[in-house]
């Protein structure tokens, strides 16, 4: 199964570090991140999940749930916690979920669905594909997916900027330039014409008749 942008993020219920989830049911009305790990105990992962549990309250302070997974039963996923905590400083405040069968790995087109048995055997070379971040908003479609590789760890300020476009251009009819953050100057939209913009924002910049600046809205 191949996942693209704008697709209804598959449903699934599992176990997790906080017991079972169904995971659409989980989501709610909020938006998401799932980001995903070949296995427990391994060290680029480690630093990951310590990282998130630090920034975890930036999260929750834009409406975002935190889920993990890992290719691993949850008896691995809690003895790991404990490691994150002793190496990072912060132990996951959220749920890592136990994918052992592998079934939310394939269900989400990180192995190929006929990858055969469960995690047990496995290395984390055999599961090097499960390195995704999926955002997952209130509507359950997926808006964002990074894959990574496993020797790169991911930079979950990037994720947390995105998600202050999505949520910007969701209420409003603009879209954020290259390397845009919080607060800057953004563009409107291609498809709202100069009629309905002097209605929306007034006056804009216009460097090119196809580049209209503005402040951001609020």
């Amino acid at each position: 199964m191949t996942l693209a942008l704008g697709a209804t993020a598959p449903d699934f219920e599992a176990d997790t570090t906080q017991g079972p989830i169904k995971f659409h049911e989980w989501i709610g009305d909020s938006w998401a991140v799932l980001f995903s790990h070949p296995k427990a105990f391994t060290p680029v992962c480690t630093t990951e999940l310590g990282y998130m549990a630090r920034i975890q309250p930036e999260f929750e302070r834009r409406g975002v749930k935190i889920a993990g997974l890992s290719v691993d039963p949850v008896s691995d996923n809690v003895n790991w916690s404990k490691d994150i905590e002793e190496t990072q400083g912060t132990a996951p405040g959220y749920p890592i979920i136990s994918d052992e069968n592998l079934h939310v790995a394939k269900l989400y087109g990180m192995l190929p669905a006929e990858t055969e048995g469960g995690a047990t055997g496995r290395t984390a070379a055999d599961n090097q594909t499960v390195r995704n971040v999926f955002v997952i908003g209130p509507d359950k479609k997926i808006k964002l997916i990074l894959v990574y590789p496993m020797s790169t760890g991911r930079n979950f300020d990037e994720v947390l900027r995105v998600i202050d476009s999505l949520q910007l251009t969701a209420n409003y009819q603009v879209s954020t330039p290259a390397q845009w953050k919080q607060g800057e100057k953004v563009i409107i939209s291609g498809s709202v014409n100069n009629e309905q913009a002097h209605e929306l924002f007034g006056e804009w910049e216009e460097p090119k008749p196809y580049l209209r600046i503005v402040p951001q809205p609020h």
